[in-house]
């Protein structure tokens, strides 16, 4: 578990750690890396983005915390934690295959 940053509420630290979580396990680390750091500049855009295809998206896919997820893309250092949760993610997993 990462110590909380400043400004991030335990449960947004919480739900960033389960993403990258499932980034790793589905050993995406490189393609989603690359997209968070390529959408930073825009990450207001994505937000929100993701806040008008929400209604589409919720009725496939059971995703409780998508509005805070949504929430937090807005955010520049939200991206910067959940790049930095998902690099050690896949680090420790390197690591445990040795």
């Amino acid at each position: 578990m990462v110590s909380e940053p400043a400004g991030f509420p335990p449960e947004d630290v919480a739900l960033l750690e389960r993403v990258a979580t499932r980034v790793v396990e589905l050993r995406l680390e490189v393609p989603a890396v690359l997209a968070l750091e390529s959408v930073r500049p825009l990450s207001f855009v994505a937000g929100q983005a993701m806040v008008f295809f929400q209604p589409m998206v919720q009725a496939w896919l059971r995703f409780g915390d998508y509005r805070r997820f949504a929430a937090l893309l807005e955010r520049r250092e939200a991206l910067e934690l959940l790049t930095r949760l998902i690099e050690r993610g896949a680090d420790a997993r390197r690591a445990a295959k040795s």
